[in-house]
């Protein structure tokens, strides 16, 4: 009785999971081999040609003097977000796990960034990283660094061919640094306070409890952290979109900006499907080694 229960059980289970199973392989897996399909394929006009080219738009793509420039843009941004978010977000939990008053409220504070659509972000920080103009004078962070004296460190920021990129990657900090701060703060809060102590009474200053004892305990949370600022670096097109577009020459433009314009304004579908399986490529290539990782520490586990 118990196992007919049993099985009854697993078959509804498994109903409960069809349609997701189902849609998951149609709209996710699905469009993947189509998009590696066309990528394939002789599709650059608005008419579908499913002339297969095998790897002849790869190629192309990698001689075009514009995609070399956006592969170059993204590793700049990838530096600087990932040095940017994990070193803020790091000094901003060590600084709350001191049991500041009104720890509440500045979590709250730091975290706040993360609630708003990387749109909202770029349409914020474009007005605040305007440059200004002769007839009007400086305006947003230019106007500020005037007011307090620092009137030579005032830059084009996102106009500036030499900035680009580098002023996106600011924005990007802003937003992601507070996220980060929680995942310290809860490793951080998960260490025992009697490990600090013993390595304070073996003589370590504070620098070298967190050097020895703190910061390895936490290479898992940077991992993942590392993981998590990785793949949105490598797939970032929206606040791209929001704040500068694509740039004076290609400064701030990146891979999945150029796939937009390619596929939906030139209508080279079968170029911009290329762009697009190889950032699914590259966000695989840091993605999947951390899953089999966890895998097989789970199962060690």
């Amino acid at each position: 009785m118990r196992k007919r229960w049993l099985k009854g059980e697993r078959f509804v289970t498994l109903l409960l999971l069809l349609p997701s199973v189902i849609a998951v392989s149609v709209f996710v897996y699905g469009f993947i081999g189509w998009t590696g399909y066309v990528s394939m394929s002789n599709w650059n006009q608005l008419l579908p040609d499913y002339t297969f080219v095998g790897l002849r738009n790869f190629f192309k793509l990698f001689a075009h003097p514009r995609f070399q420039i956006d592969l170059k843009n993204l590793a700049v941004f990838t530096a600087l977000f990932l040095t940017g978010a994990l070193s803020i977000g790091f000094l901003l939990a060590v600084l709350l796990d001191r049991k500041i008053r009104a720890e509440g409220l500045f979590r709250t504070i730091y975290l706040y960034p993360m609630s708003l659509s990387f749109i909202v972000t770029g349409v914020v920080w474009r007005w605040l990283m305007n440059p200004g103009s002769p007839q009007m004078g400086s305006t947003g962070i230019n106007l500020l660094l005037e007011k307090i004296g620092l009137g030579f460190l005032k830059s084009g920021w996102y106009t500036d061919p030499r900035v680009g990129i580098k002023a996106v990657a600011v924005a990007a900090v802003w937003q992601m640094s507070g996220y980060v701060m929680a995942m310290y703060l809860a490793g951080l809060r998960g260490i025992p306070e009697t490990l600090r102590e013993a390595a304070r009474v073996d003589g370590a200053s504070e620098w070298q409890v967190y050097r020895y004892v703190i910061l390895p305990l936490l290479r898992p949370i940077t991992l993942g952290a590392i993981i998590i600022l990785g793949h949105i670096s490598l797939k970032i097109y929206d606040l791209i979109v929001a704040m500068t577009g694509p740039g004076p020459g290609f400064s701030s433009d990146v891979p999945a900006y150029f796939m937009w314009e390619t596929a939906f304004h030139a209508n080279r579908f079968a170029q911009g499907a290329a762009i697009a399986v190889i950032l699914l490529l590259m966000v695989s290539l840091l993605i999947v080694p951390y899953l089999i990782f966890s895998v097989r520490r789970e199962a060690e586990v």
